[in-house]
């Protein structure tokens, strides 16, 4: 199946411009809010709400949004996409709306450290760190403890999975579910198929992850770590009920289908979807994109139903 027109006529545009990985990290963190402006109606919930918590050495900023003023609700800890290096709690302020809304759950989003002023392994202690809090104080903002799932998109789905795992290894917090969006499970190097079919022409490219990696963990060596590349664990038994996006262009396709494979190997229950039209990051286009926004209303229902 093609790519869908209207992520074919944004690759093409992009295409006209200096690769991501030939910038500065701080101009491709200005470009990006500009690329994902949508111009639609920003989906109501009840209430949006930043706060700051403790942090293993400063303190994690977080966003809270909540579906409405009751109590009990299962919570969602989210970490949004970045390539470890880009974005923000802005970014995904948007895709947070929705999956509160679509799936009644209380959303709290993670402003995690990014490299490179922060590499590995800043980003997965901040998000442990944020897990860990919201289990100690979600009957605070409406949320229910016991229900606890996680969730995150590209790099956030690495997070999100690396934190379940660990809260495994731990004895808690009790990770009820995890979602996870077309997500990094492996360092560059592993040199899956998916770097050569889908690594240029289609958005994000090899050159675009290497330059990620690179940033992230300075020392090749540490994407070896399975905490940066999940990937990598040895045994996965025992993480929550999974549901796992791939999308067909996308240089991430392969790793993700593999992490779901070990998933299913290891006896966790997982829920895959593929979606043949679209690329990577399509999940921001939700009301413009048809794929988009069934994957939206699919992967809430899901949380609505695991949680």
């Amino acid at each position: 199946m093609a790519l869908d027109p209207f992520l074919a006529d944004l690759v093409a545009i992009a295409a006209k411009f200096p690769a991501m990985s030939a910038l500065p990290v701080e101009r491709v963190r200005k470009a990006v809010p500009r690329q994902l402006a949508t111009g639609l109606p920003k989906v109501e919930v009840a209430s949006v709400e930043d706060i700051a918590i403790p942090g293993p050495d400063q303190p994690i900023p977080l966003r809270v949004y909540r579906p409405d003023a009751g109590h009990g609700h299962p919570v969602t800890v989210f970490f949004h996409g970045s390539g470890f290096v880009i974005c923000s709690l802005d970014t995904h302020d948007d895709m947070c709306r929705q999956i509160c809304r679509g799936s009644g759950h209380v959303v709290v989003s993670v402003d995690y450290r990014l490299a490179p002023e922060h590499p590995f392994p800043a980003a997965p202690r901040d998000c442990l760190a944020a897990v860990q809090w919201v289990a100690a104080n979600a009957l605070t903002f409406g949320g229910d403890p016991a229900r606890l799932a996680v969730c995150g998109d590209s790099a956030g789905g690495c997070l999100a999975t690396v934190v379940a795992r660990q809260c495994r290894d731990a004895g808690g917090p009790r990770i009820a579910a995890q979602a996870l969006i077309y997500p990094v499970t492996d360092h560059y190097s592993a040199s899956h198929d998916s770097y050569a079919e889908r690594g240029s022409g289609y958005g994000m490219t090899e050159g675009d992850m290497r330059w990620f990696w690179n940033h992230y963990c300075p020392d090749p060596a540490q994407g070896a770590d399975p905490v940066a590349s999940p990937l990598r664990a040895g045994d996965l038994a025992g993480l929550p009920p999974t549901y796992l996006v791939t999308a067909e262009y996308d240089v991430l396709r392969d790793e993700g289908r593999l992490y779901a494979g070990k998933l299913t190997e290891d006896g966790v229950p997982v829920t895959t979807r593929h979606y043949d039209d679209v690329n990577h990051g399509y999940l921001h286009w939700v009301g413009i994109v048809p794929t988009a926004t069934r994957t939206m209303d699919e992967l809430t229902l899901w949380l609505r139903e695991a949680v």
